[in-house]
């Protein structure tokens, strides 16, 4: 079964070759087939052509020294006939014949008859009206004949005729043929080695290509391609194993996610578990509400957690939309800074909050971005150290308005700070957090048309500037996008 397999995967290797050889090499095989017969034939005709163009001239020579000698009434026209047959020059290359009214040949340059019963088509042909020419075979040999009419001449004779063996001839297209057949040939020997290593080197890299996706599929990607060629090929090498880095990278970082949510749920439903069991037992008020507290917070912070991850499943299926109205972006901000005001009371963190008298209104959704707002204050207290300072300030620059929201605490290193709006990433794992929130957060003010811009040093602070598009038209209808 796998030798099958095997095969067929080998047959589906090769069809790339097998496609060439049948689409471009028998095009180039008909195409040069096309060329060698035209060659031939071209050749066949200029031989042949010259051929009958000499034995024309030839007899037509011995056809006028025979006119001037009928002319003369003083010369025996069939001695002269007979003269000039026997003297004829090239006896040695063609036959020189003169036939009589009967259509017999009665005379030869050679000075030997043919047989009886040999045929001869021109004078057939000469008699029916034709041209007097033919070529064919004549016992086994293959010849060139043309007779020419005499018969005005002399009434004992009909025409005169000169025939040749065309040997010479055809043993030199035979050879020129042969010549012709050779180039061909080597042609596509040519064609079929050069092809076969093109295809080839087109072949391999793909098939290697094409086991390394394969293992990518599998989740496997430590494997690399290796490239061989700085061309198209090499460049999709380097473009996949570019994909394989981001794709590890990104696996990493979603075991990772997955890791540190889960602990993320752990903690707060571990708190919630414990306070339930102790408020399950007769205690005091006090213990009471401490416990309820705790449940509450704990409810609270696992409920943003959900909701981060509603948002961010949201994006990653396209059905993340804003519900957009004229918005005052002062009271959403002071809002987010009144919900944090407690909790960075309790862990000693000092908010200073530099608030405008008042800003112009901004066309958005005002859930989104107060949204945007906790997340942001949520990480800068979040990554701040006890005592450590959250500075809050929003201006009106233009036609935009600008929210910065700064902190001393931890910071980010230069190789984690442009990543840090990279989805499951976080820059410091001993801080809670999905490595969702500034993900969520950076689309939101990307739908808004606005800019989430991050600067940061590490063990000197972050500073996270959001900027957003003011409202210009006195009003702005309601509506939702995507």
């Amino acid at each position: 079964m796998s030798s099958k397999k095997k095969s067929d995967r080998d047959a589906k290797k090769t069809t790339m070759i097998r496609r060439w050889m049948i689409n471009n090499l028998g095009l180039i095989v008909l195409l040069l087939m096309v060329i060698f017969l035209a060659v031939v034939y071209a050749l066949q005709n200029y031989y042949y052509n010259s051929a009958e163009q000499y034995l024309r001239i030839r007899i037509n020579s011995v056809s006028s020294v025979l006119t001037r000698y009928s002319q003369d009434e003083d010369v025996n026209f069939s001695s002269e006939l007979r003269s000039t047959l026997e003297n004829f020059s090239d006896k040695d290359k063609m036959e020189l014949m003169a036939i009589d009214s009967k259509g017999r040949v009665v005379l030869t340059s050679s000075g030997f008859p043919p047989a009886d019963n040999s045929e001869m088509p021109d004078y057939k042909s000469l008699m029916d009206g034709g041209d007097g020419y033919w070529v064919g075979k004549l016992n086994g040999e293959k010849m060139m004949a043309i007779s020419v009419d005499i018969s005005g001449m002399s009434t004992d004779y009909n025409s005169i005729r000169v025939i040749t063996s065309m040997r010479n001839i055809d043993s030199t297209l035979a050879g020129y043929t042969a010549a012709v057949s050779i180039g061909c040939i080597l042609i596509i020997l040519l064609m079929l080695i050069t092809g076969y290593y093109f295809v080839n080197s087109i072949v391999k890299p793909i098939t290697a290509i094409n086991e390394s996706t394969k293992k990518f599929a599998k989740g496997d990607f430590k494997e690399r391609i290796e490239k061989s060629t700085e061309d198209e090929i090499g460049d999709l090498c380097d473009s996949i194993n570019n994909m394989a880095e981001a794709l590890s990278s990104t696996e990493a970082m979603k075991n990772e996610f997955i890791s540190s949510v889960s602990h993320e749920l752990r903690t707060p439903l571990t708190a919630i578990k414990g306070w339930a069991e102790t408020l399950a037992y007769d205690v005091d008020k006090e213990t009471v509400r401490k416990g309820v507290r705790v449940i509450q917070n704990e409810t609270e912070r696992l409920s943003e957690m959900v909701e981060e991850l509603l948002d961010f499943s949201r994006m990653q299926s396209g059905k993340f939309s804003l519900r957009k109205e004229k918005m005052d972006l002062l009271a959403e901000l002071g809002d987010a800074v009144l919900i944090y005001a407690e909790k960075a009371r309790r862990e000693k963190i000092h908010i200073i909050y530099n608030e405008p008298e008042m800003l112009p209104f901004v066309n958005g959704d005002r859930n989104r971005i107060r949204q945007v707002f906790i997340n942001i204050i949520d990480n800068a207290i979040k990554y701040s150290n006890e005592g450590g300072v959250v500075s809050i300030d929003a201006e009106n620059i233009g036609s935009n308005i600008r929210v910065i929201i700064a902190d001393n605490g931890v910071g980010i290193s230069k190789q984690d700070l442009p990543r840090v709006k990279t989805k499951f990433f976080k820059a410091n794992q001993t801080r809670r957090g999905s490595g969702i929130g500034l993900a969520v957060a950076d689309e939101i003010i990307t739908m808004h048309g606005g800019s989430l811009n991050i600067s940061s040093e590490l063990g000197r602070g972050t500073s996270v500037t959001i900027i957003l598009p003011a409202l210009t038209e006195p009003s702005a209808g309601t509506g939702e996008i995507s």
